[in-house]
């Protein structure tokens, strides 16, 4: 499976607040990983309940990140490097994600909810998460389901101030001779990567 990382902190390299409102104010974050009702209330996670299972999983207390925004799309518009692929579809999505301060069933072998393993400050913790992943990722079965993960910067509003830290997109993508097919192998890579976050969750904060 074709999985890759890349760090973009230029200055005109996108950026996130955290939590974050649209100008408009009519989006706006929703803390799923708290809250796991809100789930309901993504348009993109009622759409495709392939994106839906992916982020219920990846804000599960099993793991270690929550996500802040995401978005899915179909296209016929494929660049010449995705020639490859040999396919005329493509079905892709988006998820940022920050490393989660929530935990919610502490032991002593773990660390405290407020003090997680992953520091929402640290480029090395975020550049070891982004190896790991691709890592886990490319021992998976060859699948038309490229996964891209992006370091960024964000700005974390606490109490008492923001804080700059930093924040990781993923891209998955799905190729395939018709929007079906691109689809189904889009479901499969988004799968695929959640499982191996829990993974990596697993280790990071100690369990089994």
């Amino acid at each position: 499976m074709d999985a890759d990382f890349s760090v973009e902190l230029g200055h005109d390299d996108p950026v996130l607040d955290f939590p974050w409102t649209d100008p408009a104010g009519k989006l706006a974050y929703l803390d799923v990983k708290r809250h796991p009702e809100l789930l309901s209330q993504i348009e993109e996670a009622e759409r495709f309940p392939e994106l839906r299972d992916f982020l219920r999983s990846v804000n599960s207390p099993r793991s270690a990140i929550e996500t802040a925004k995401c978005d899915a799309w179909a296209s016929t518009e494929l660049t010449l490097e995705e020639e490859i692929y040999d396919a005329s579809h493509k079905f892709a999505s988006y998820v940022d994600i920050v490393f989660s301060t929530h935990s919610e069933s502490p032991s002593p072998h773990q660390p405290p909810p407020d003090r997680p393993r992953l520091d929402r400050q640290s480029l090395s913790d975020h550049q070891q998460f982004a190896t790991n992943l691709v890592s886990l990722l490319r021992r998976a079965p060859e699948t038309p389901s490229p996964v891209e993960i992006c370091i960024r910067r964000c700005y974390f509003a606490e109490l008492g101030g923001v804080r700059d830290g930093f924040y990781c997109t993923v891209y998955v993508s799905g190729y395939g001779s018709d929007e079906a097919s691109a689809r189904q192998a889009w479901g499969v890579g988004l799968k695929l990567t959640g499982n191996a976050i829990l993974q990596i969750s697993a280790t990071s904060r100690g369990r089994s």
